[in-house]
Formats: structure tokens, sequence, C-alpha cells
């Protein structure tokens, strides 16, 4: 664990990238095969599986550290991290210990089937012999929100930089439901005749920003236009015989879409295409909330079934006849996607994602003005002579979104931050006239500068009515612009309506509280564009 703490120590003291890889890769140089195995797990969304409360852990912590609950609870929102806080609030250990990472993740894992006093007492004997960041790491595991700093195209570029191999192709092998529980480092990593398993994906390729207009990017010829479509990015895959679902985060969904089961029975086997899942009225995707729907569910009922019937909106080919052909250029593999997919029936659940026509560059404005009627978010544009590359790379793919749709709200609440933000109020509610009512619609976080952060938090210290918890209701009297992506009815909320991706876009200085937005103009934004 000592080995662990000293990376983590050495990545947290650092913004330089340069740095937290040369980190990295020393430690995958160093560190035993279980370790670094676990490293890799754990730096790429595979966490023990909790088996503590939070609620037990601040209970036992405030016990060990002889302070009263209540003294703890008032720390959290200061500290802004619960394991970094119960860290600090325990005595010094009376021991010290040089047990590996793998040992106190396997400790934590055993752990999930004990009765409560054992938990209790095998945590507490952790703690006893843990230094500070030791703990602090340790709290990590057991709460399940492991970030820090390190993203997963970093960790594999360390992992290239520690092996010799291809960053493409550590990529590859770490995508797929593969856990330390079922393989091993050299399994994983080194070995030459390692098989793929058969329901792995591949590294999704990402699209940038394009804030410009595409009058930079040359000759419209050399690039293919498609709706960029609001549904879940996902990976069919037909290998061995089925079928299996990844979304783009890596999460395998296969479960949660049983439309494509029939898939094998109008595919070849060895296809892997990549496009959009999307619910489908029968001729465009219905809003994202009714996609929403069914995310969160692992069976899904038949009424479900009916009412959100989803598809995949192909539109590239990654793998025909077991043959990966991300090395090809795009247009190549569309024109094999279209033809495999051409004669299937009309209620197949896939449909081929079609190219926009269009010859110049204001032309294609004017179809992308057009979006929301097609309940897309903008266009997707791709260099019809790319070849299928992992992860976010800048020139070949772009994502020409729509402007976002805006209101402006009245700040009625306040909380404290996370991390960095910890002293900083940064999250808030909003709310807009219902009447002489100000009645609160979304939470937003995220938008300001820093400066602004602080200024706000200023004066929310200033202006509290009443707390409630960490919450502070405040005085209303400050407009900010709320950006949003989309909007849909939600009968659990008070205004009956959710935004899609909220932020806030600008603070209106220039705005009186009067004439902040109300609740009919959202209701005729909602008939409009939900």
């Amino acid at each position: 664990m000592k080995d662990f703490a000293t990376l983590f120590t050495t990545i947290d003291q650092t913004t330089k990238t340069t740095a937290k890889t040369k980190a990295l890769a020393n430690f995958f140089t160093q560190a035993s095969d279980d370790d670094k195995l676990w490293t890799i797990a754990l730096f790429s969304g595979r966490r023990p599986k909790r088996a503590v409360t939070t609620t037990q852990l601040r209970e036992w912590a405030a016990e060990q550290g002889d302070i009263p609950l209540w003294l703890l609870e008032e720390s959290y929102p200061v500290v802004g991290d619960l394991a970094e806080t119960i860290a600090l609030v325990l005595p010094p250990p009376s021991r010290q210990s040089d047990l590996p990472l793998t040992h106190w993740i396997t400790e934590l894992k055993s752990l999930v089937t004990a009765d409560i006093e054992t938990r209790k007492a095998r945590i507490l004997d952790a703690w006893d012999q843990l230094e500070a960041t030791e703990r602090f790491l340790f709290n990590k595991l057991i709460t399940g929100g492991f970030r820090i700093g390190v993203s997963r195209k970093l960790m594999t570029r360390a992992l290239a930089q520690a092996t010799g191999q291809e960053e493409a192709s550590l990529a590859h092998r770490l995508m797929g439901g593969w856990t330390p529980e079922t393989t091993s480092f050299h399994h994983l990593i080194e070995a030459e005749d390692s098989v793929a398993d058969e329901s792995r994906p591949y590294p999704f390729y990402l699209a940038y920003q394009l804030d410009d207009p595409p009058d930079g990017l040359g000759d419209p010829e050399d690039w293919l236009a498609e709706w960029k479509w609001d549904g879940i990015r996902g990976q069919v895959i037909l290998r061995g015989g089925t079928h299996h679902v990844w979304s783009r985060g890596e999460e395998l969904m296969t479960d949660r879409f049983p439309e494509f089961g029939r898939l094998p029975d109008f595919l070849p086997n060895g296809t892997v295409l990549d496009g959009e899942i999307v619910a489908w009225d029968g001729d465009q995707p219905y809003p994202f909330n009714t996609l929403q729907a069914r995310i969160g569910r692992k069976t899904v009922p038949k009424k479900l079934l009916k009412e959100a019937p989803v598809i995949l909106l192909s539109y590239d080919l990654l793998e025909e006849n077991g043959q990966d052909l991300r090395h090809q250029p795009l247009n190549h593999r569309r024109a094999r996607m279209n033809a495999i997919l051409q004669e299937l029936p009309r209620d197949a659940p896939i449909r081929v994602a079609p190219a926009l026509p269009f010859d110049t560059w204001d032309r294609l404005a004017d179809i992308r003005v057009t979006a929301r009627d097609h309940r897309a978010e903008g266009l997707m544009l791709k260099r019809k002579d790319s070849p299928y590359l992992s992860g976010r790379k800048k020139g070949d793919w772009w994502k020409w979104k729509l402007d976002p749709l805006t209101v402006d709200a009245v700040m009625i609440y306040a909380q404290q931050g996370h991390g960095r933000r910890a002293n900083l109020f940064t999250d808030f509610t909003f709310a807009v006239w219902n009447g002489n009512d100000l009645v609160p619609f979304t939470k937003a976080y995220s938008g300001l500068t820093d400066e602004e952060f602080r200024q706000i938090t200023a004066w929310v210290r200033k202006n509290t009515q009443q707390r409630f918890g960490p919450v502070r209701q405040v005085t209303p009297h400050h407009v900010f612009e709320i950006a949003f992506e989309g909007i849909h009815a939600s009968p659990r909320h008070k205004s009956g309506i959710a935004l899609r991706f909220p932020r806030m876009s600008r603070w209106r200085h220039d705005k009186p509280l009067q004439e902040a937005n109300t609740l009919d103009d959202l209701k005729e934004m909602l008939e409009t564009y939900g």
C-alpha cells in the first residue's frame, strides 16, 4: 500500500501529464503483477464491491476519533471528501504495515459476507496500521469514489511505456468485461497468444466540438455529414453465435435491450457495428427521456418494451467476418455496412444512420438548423478517408451541435462543492416565476469562472435565510442564464419539467429578479422542443 500511496502523492502534487505518466510507468515497472492488475482495474472503473455503508464509516470514525458525530458531519462539507475527512479525524496509527495494495483489496472483498461486528473490527484494525495517505486511499476503496486525476488514456499511455507495447493495442486489451478475479496481469497485458474475450468492444473513437464555422475544414466533398443523435453511443457485437451490447462508458448493456437478441438472425457472425441506441417511434427517435426510462433497468417489462422500443442507428462497421476494419477509410467501412444492412427486414431493430447530402458549407448550415425537427442535437462531420481511431483525436471527426436552449432563472438554494471547490458554493438550485411564487425546476453546478464562484460564495454566506444540512436557502436576488440541451415533462419535479444537461452560461447582473422567466415560458418550450 505504501508504493500505491507514493504513486498517488506524486500524481496528486502535479498537474503535468508527463509527470503523471512517468510516475505511473515507474509503478507499472516495479510493482508486483497483482498490484499492477488492481491498479489498472481501479483506474478503469473496476472497483471492489462496497462492504460498508458511509453511515457506518462516519459513526466508526467519530467514535475512534473521540469526537461527536455532528462535528464530523460539519467537517465533511468543508473538507469536501468523506474519505479524506475520516482519515483526518482518526488518531495516529499504533503500528506500521508493509502489506501491499492487493492485500487490502482482498480484505475488503472478504468483508462483504462478514457480520457487522466483524466488519467494524477489521476496518478499525486497518485504520490502526495505515498512515494518513494510506488510510485515505483505503477509505476511497471502501466508498467506491476512486477518482484521483488519472484518465484511462493516461494510464494506457503509461502502461505502453512500461511494457513496450503499442498504446492502441493495450487500449483494446483493456476493454470488455474482465475483472482481476477473472484474469491475470500476464494474460491481460503480456501474453502474445492472448485471445480477446468474444464480447470485447473496440475503444470508441470520439469527436471534438466544432466551435467555428466548418469553412476551415476544406473542401466539403471530403466530408460526410450525419445527424448527431440524442441517444446512447454503443457497439453491437456478434461473435461466437451470440451478441453483446456495450455503451461508450464500457458498460455491458445487453440485458437492457432485449430487442437486439434478434440480430444474430439477420447479421453474420464476426460483425461489430458502432452507432446510436435510440428509442424509436417507427420514423424517428423519441425524445431522450423516453430512452432514459430504460437505461437503469436490467430487466424490462413488456409494457416498457412496447412504449419505448429501441433500435440501433448504425453509422460505422468496425469488424466484418471477424476482420478488424478500423484501419480502412470511413467511406469503405460505410459501403460495407450498407451492403450488410440494406437487405434487412423493416422490423429488424437496426437502421443505417443516413448520410446527409450537401455540396456547400452554407447548405450544411441550413440543414443543421433543422436538427431538433429530427430529434437530433446537431451534426457529425467525419472525413471520408478517416480510419477509426481510439479516443478523442482532433482533425477527422467533429460534432457541430446546435446552440443550447436558454432560460433566465433565480438562484434560491446553494450548496458547497467537493474536492478543490470544497470551500466554495458551486451547486445551485434555480427557480422560475409561477404567478408571485418562485418554483424550483433545475440544479446546475458548472459554467462559472473560479472568480465568479468566489464572488457568489461571499454573497451566499451573507444572505443565507435557512440551513437544511449542507444546503442553504438564500435571498432571491441573482438571475442566471441556464443553458440546456433538451426539455421534457417530469412528474418527479415540482415544476413538472426537467432539463437535459443544465449549466450556468451567464450571470445576469443586468437583469432584475422580476424579469426572470416563468413556468409558462418553460411549458411553451416543452410544447416546442419536448
